[in-house]
């Protein structure tokens, strides 16, 4: 494989897929911040209806924010790699300056891994923290009206 091909992989893939895992990330958010604005508890009567319209597409989130990383680090060890290569075929004359490029590569991975993750995981907990805020609304509505046991 080409150091060229590599540093593409690292580029287009690697940060590709993160990108398009943080653009998953706002959509999911938006969806639920609108779902969670518009639901109306009063028409569930059930309990476990309620938490899973309400748990809906959390998972994604659960799974970008544990997942980033590990392809942020993915894109950090084939840019390590990368720029072992550049050493090893270089033999006594290394170019400073390219090598230098390969591990800013390196660390851009492992840091768009992180900025996707961080986000999605806190996102995760506030929605969490909402469902279950509106479970225990909707258990009080219900009590008050005699349907909940």
């Amino acid at each position: 494989m080409e150091i060229e091909q590599l540093k593409n992989i690292v580029d287009w893939g690697v940060i590709g897929v993160l990108i398009l895992l943080s653009v998953i990330t706002l959509a999911v958010t938006i969806e639920r911040i609108l779902f969670f604005r518009a639901v109306d508890l009063r028409i569930y009567r059930h309990k476990l209806t309620l938490e899973l319209d309400l748990t809906n597409r959390l998972g994604v989130l659960a799974s970008i924010g544990s997942n980033a990383p590990y392809i942020g680090l993915l894109g950090t060890v084939l840019a390590i790699i990368m720029t072992f290569y550049i050493i090893g075929d270089k033999a006594g004359a290394i170019e400073s300056a390219q090598v230098m490029k390969s591990l800013a590569l390196a660390l851009k991975a492992t840091a768009m891994g992180l900025v996707v993750a961080i986000p999605a995981t806190v996102i995760y907990n506030i929605f969490l923290t909402k469902v279950d805020r509106l479970l225990a609304k909707w258990e009080i509505e219900q009590d008050e009206r005699g349907r909940y046991k």
